[in-house]
C-alpha cells in the first residue's frame, strides 16, 4: 500500500541528512510556469533531487521529467513552449460533441505523451525506483468516485510488456478535464475479471497533493525511527489571487465563472491543507504559484506566445530567488472571506 511504502522508504534512506519533496499541481497551459520554475531552478545550482515526487493534470505531464532531473530539461522546456492547440486537442463540432464523451478529441495528446514517455523513460524511471525514489501521478476513477494515486516508479520496474502503454493511458488520463477532453479508459482485472475503469483529471477531487495525510496519524514522522530533515516544494501552477472579471448574465457565463471560482479555491485549499500537514509533521513548505504581476495576455488555451512567457516568468522567478514562499498567502479574514458586509 502506498503509505507503506512511503514509510518503508523513510525507514531505509533515514541515515541521509535530508529528503526533499515536490508537488506539482493542475493548471492546463500553466504548467509552462512550473516547467520554467525547474529550469531556472537548475541554471541556479540549487535544484534537488526530490526523494517523493508528484503531479496531478498538468503536473503529471512535467512529473515524469522532473522525477529523472536536469537532463530532461531541454525536452521539458520543448513540451511547454514549442507547442500550439493543435499539438494537445482536435475541437468536435457541437453535435458531434453531443454525441461524444467530450468537446475535443485528444488524440494529439496522446502522440505527444508518447513521444516523450518511451522506453528510455520508462526505464530511467525504474532505475530511480530501485534506488529508493517514489514518482506518484493522481487520477479520478468516475466509476468509483475516488482519488487513484499510480505509483509509476513500481509500473515501471513490473516488466510487464504493458508498463509503457499503462504509463502513457495515466499521464492522459489526469490531464483529461471531465467534459472538455474524453476520459481514459484504463484495462484492470480483479477477482479474476477483466473490465475497464473510466479514468479522467485527478482533479476533479484534488488540485494537488503530497503524502497521505494518515501517515503523519499513523506514524510520528518527529520521531527517531523517521525523524530527518525534510523539505516540501509545493508548486501550484496557477494565481492564488481572485482573478476579476465582468460576467455577463447569461447561462453559460455564470456556470463557467462558477465553476473556475470552484477550481480557483480547490487549488487554494489544497496548498492550505498541505502547509498544515506539513507544520504538523514537522516538514518545510515552500510553495511557488504565478504572482499578481504576470500580466501577459492570455488569448487561447495553450497560446504558444502565452506559455513562452509564462515559462520565462517562473525561469526568472526562481532565478532572482522569488519564487518561494514559507506560507500560503492569507485572506484578510480568518474565515477566508474578504467583505464583511452589513
Amino acid at each position: 500500500m502506498l503509505q507503506e511504502a512511503i514509510l518503508a522508504r523513510s525507514r531505509e534512506s533515514s541515515s541521509q541528512s535530508a529528503a526533499n519533496y515536490l508537488a506539482l499541481s493542475g493548471g492546463s497551459d500553466n504548467g509552462a510556469f512550473g516547467a520554467g520554475v525547474l529550469g531556472g531552478w537548475t541554471i541556479l545550482g540549487t535544484r534537488p533531487t526530490f526523494k517523493l515526487l508528484t503531479g496531478i493534470s498538468t503536473g503529471a505531464l512535467i512529473a515524469p521529467f522532473a522525477f529523472l532531473g536536469p537532463a530532461y530539461d531541454p525536452e521539458l522546456r520543448a513540451v511547454y513552449t514549442e507547442i500550439s492547440p493543435e499539438d494537445v486537442f482536435e475541437r468536435r463540432g457541437l453535435i458531434s460533441a453531443v454525441f461524444h464523451d467530450a468537446l475535443t478529441s485528444t488524440d494529439p495528446l496522446f502522440h505527444l505523451i508518447s513521444r516523450y514517455a518511451n522506453q528510455d523513460m520508462l526505464n530511467a524511471i525504474a532505475a530511480e525506483y530501485q534506488k529508493g525514489r517514489l514518482l506518484l501521478i493522481g487520477t479520478t476513477n468516475l466509476d468509483v468516485q475516488r482519488p487513484i494515486i499510480w505509483n509509476i516508479g513500481a509500473i515501471a520496474a513490473s516488466g510487464k510488456p504493458e508498463a509503457l502503454d499503462l504509463l502513457r493511458k495515466i499521464l492522459l488520463a489526469s490531464a483529461s478535464v471531465p467534459g472538455v477532453f474524453p476520459p481514459v479508459m484504463i484495462d484492470v482485472e480483479a477477482g479474476g475479471q477483466h473490465y475497464q475503469e473510466m479514468h479522467v483529471d485527478g482533479g476533479a477531487v484534488a488540485q494537488t497533493f503530497l503524502i497521505p495525510a494518515a501517515i503523519g496519524q499513523s506514524a510520528n514522522l518527529r520521531s527517531k525511527q523517521h525523524a530527518r530533515q525534510r523539505t516540501a516544494y509545493v508548486i501550484r501552477n496557477a494565481r492564488l489571487d481572485p482573478d476579476w472579471a465582468s460576467v455577463d448574465r447569461r447561462l453559460l457565463s455564470i456556470a463557467g465563472r462558477s465553476i473556475n471560482t470552484m477550481i480557483h479555491y480547490s487549488g487554494y485549499n489544497d496548498v492550505v491543507r498541505i502547509y498544515f500537514t506539513s507544520q504538523r509533521d514537522g516538514v518545510d513548505y515552500k510553495l511557488g504559484y504565478i504572482g499578481s504581476d504576470f500580466n501577459f495576455p492570455h488569448n487561447e488555451n495553450f497560446d504558444p506566445a502565452y506559455m513562452r512567457a509564462l515559462f520565462e516568468y517562473g525561469y526568472n522567478d526562481v532565478k532572482k530567488g522569488t519564487v518561494w514562499h514559507n506560507a500560503p498567502p492569507l485572506f484578510s479574514q480568518p474565515d477566508g472571506f474578504e467583505d464583511l458586509r452589513q
